[in-house]
Order: structure tokens, then sequence, then C-alpha cells
């Protein structure tokens, strides 16, 4: 003896059984054929199908950056330029950042050590006093 499971059938359409929306997964009962719950949904459906493509993204290739990362030694202190490990000590060097060779000197040189310290902190500035509206004056706090 088999035993047959029976699978769930959807209801005909002339039920009154409620639909999900297909825009805002909404329940409602539709009057015919209607298939969005409301005229905002149909609307936006119809914005969604008739929607222009935008312009083509494209990615850049990726470029390696380890030819131009200053690497610095940390047992001798000497700084490398593309290469991570050490030629002299035969230790991996640590990760400067971005940099080159300097023009004049030949020596691997960082941007961050380029820039002024106050354009490559993190800290935000403090916050600066609201300057008092104009005819009014302001006593300081806990003095009136």
């Amino acid at each position: 003896m088999t035993t047959q499971t029976i699978a769930p059938r959807t209801p005909p359409r002339d039920d009154p059984g409620t639909t999900p929306c297909p825009v805002c997964q909404h329940s409602f009962t539709p009057n015919g054929r209607q298939t969005y719950c409301s005229t905002i949904c149909r609307k936006i459906a119809f914005r969604r199908r008739h929607q222009q493509n935008g312009p083509a993204v494209t990615v850049p290739t990726a470029r390696p950056r380890r030819q131009i990362t200053v690497y610095e030694c940390p047992a001798c202190g000497e700084r490398l330029l593309g290469e991570q490990r050490c030629p002299d000590c035969h230790t991996f060097a640590r990760r400067i950042g971005v940099g080159g060779s300097c023009p004049h000197c030949e020596e691997p040189v960082a941007i961050t050590d380029l820039l002024n310290d106050a354009a490559v902190t993190t800290q935000p500035a403090p916050p600066t006093p609201h300057p008092a509206p104009v005819g009014k004056t302001v006593a300081p706090r806990g003095q009136n």
C-alpha cells in the first residue's frame, strides 16, 4: 500500500482569497484581474519595468602597489622601496606607506613623510563656539 501526499493547491482566480502585492508584499483581496494592492504600487511597478539603465560602470584594473610601497626594516632601520625583506638583516620589513625614491638622494621616501603632520591627523578639530546672535548678549553659565 502506498501513501500519497497531496500537494496544496493554489486557489482558483475566482476564489475570494487574498493575494500578495508583488511590489510591497501586502496581502489584499483583488477585484477582477487586479495585480497590485494600490495605484501607488502599480505606478512603482511600471516605473521599474520601464526604467532606463544607468551608464555602464567600468572598474579600473587592479594595479600592484608593492612597487610603490616603502618598507622599513625593524632591525636596522633601512628603508626599502618595493622590497618586503631586508637584504642585510634577512628580516621582514614593516610597511610605511605609498611613496617613491627621493629625487635628490635616491632614498625611499613615503608620502606621509612629505606631508605636514597636521594634514595627516585623523582626529577631528575641536568644536568652535557658536557666535552670539546679533542684538542679544549671552552671559556665561552660572553668572546671572
